[in-house]
């Protein structure tokens, strides 16, 4: 271990002590996923007009508010932070060198990736492989895998409409794009679903790491000429985007089309649109867990932060009826609310790397 090395973690450790040494009177600051936003900005709400001083709750994405968040402790840094997919070992690390440890992690509940367009648009029923084929950078032709050559999505299936392929999305920071490529992406090429893949699966029976290496080198990259647009970590400049261009689709999670109802028509996949019922029961195929991530050091520390905790696992906000189910989100069953909620109130940490 170097002296530079020993000398940063002696100076982590020292300041660390002296903030838990000291209580603040700044506010609760939350960043991370713009899908987990709505559902934190609710709970804010909720406690500021219980009397509790409203947090700060910025949208970052996820993974930009994991590393916001991962760097220290101390009044310099965020509280917490969402997440649209579960927190990766690459993270915990930078977390634990800048002296981060102490860490709760909450399952909120579970999300639909959705995609929309506008209720005057297309009615269109899509399936994963499809829409690997509309947004994937490579994607196979003739037993090659090629750049994307699909403008149009009746190119991909005759039965498809006959329009050009417009898709707003998430960047690389966000969790929702990090789920798409995962639940989409991936799944099509890992799973053998097209003949290329499932040929290459074959052929690599013995040799899962390097197909895996393989599929996640040439099976995740979106598309860079056009038909994928990176639309920012605010969703609701998508949903602005899709009202202006009836023939445009969007990618988002379930709580934005859940609350645009009124103007979004949702794709389905494979026959089946998303809905809380959809989601929960796993018919429909492009779902995942929602997070949060607590930095325990700063519970005691920071005004408010433990009651802001209770309040945002309470039955009245989290529970079958809560004020974020009305919000779109789907809800944790009873058993795992309530292991959800004991561990919020204690603090449990997550086991360290």
């Amino acid at each position: 271990m170097s002296i530079k090395f020993i000398a940063y973690a002696a100076a982590a450790v020292v300041g660390t002590i002296a903030f838990a040494g000291m209580a603040s009177a700044r506010e609760i600051k939350i960043v991370g996923s713009s899908t987990v936003f709505p559902y934190t900005q609710a709970v804010a709400e909720e406690f500021a007009q219980k009397g509790g001083t409203a947090p700060t709750v910025e949208s970052t994405g996820t993974g930009g508010g994991m590393k916001i968040f991962c760097q220290g402790i101390g009044e310099a840094h965020p509280d917490i932070t969402g997440a649209s997919r579960a927190m990766k070992p690459s993270e915990r690390e930078l977390c634990e060198k800048n002296g981060v440890k102490g860490i709760t992690e909450i399952l909120l509940g579970f999300d639909g990736l959705s995609l929309a367009n506008a209720r005057k648009g297309n009615k269109i029923d899509v399936t994963k492989e499809q829409l690997y084929r509309a947004l994937a950078a490579k994607v196979p032709v003739d037993g090659k895998l090629v750049a994307n050559p699909f403008k149009k999505w009746s190119d991909i299936d005759k039965a498809l409409p006959d329009i050009a392929i417009v898709v707003y999305g998430p960047p690389p920071t966000s969790g929702t794009r990090d789920a798409f490529v995962e639940l989409v992406f991936h799944h099509v090429c890992k799973k053998g679903k097209l003949p290329f893949w499932k040929a290459k699966a074959e052929e690599m029976k013995g040799e899962k790491k390097a197909f895996k290496k393989m599929y996640k080198a040439d099976c995740t990259a979106m598309r860079t000429d056009g038909p994928f647009i990176e639309a920012g970590e605010n969703d609701n400049l998508i949903v602005q985007r899709l009202a202006a261009d009836p023939n445009a689709v969007g990618i988002f999670g379930y709580s934005f089309l859940f609350e645009n109802q009124d103007q979004l028509r949702p794709l389905s996949i494979a026959g089946v649109e998303p809905s809380m019922e959809a989601i929960a029961s796993g018919k429909y195929a492009i779902s995942r867990p929602l997070y949060i991530y607590i930095k325990n050091a700063h519970r005691k520390v920071i005004k408010g932060m433990n009651d802001f905790i209770k309040e945002y696992v309470s039955d009245e906000a989290m529970g079958a009826d809560g004020y974020l189910s009305e919000r779109g989100l789907v809800v944790l069953d009873d058993a795992k609310l309530m292991a959800t909620q004991k561990s919020a109130l204690n603090g449990d940490a997550m086991p360290t790397n």
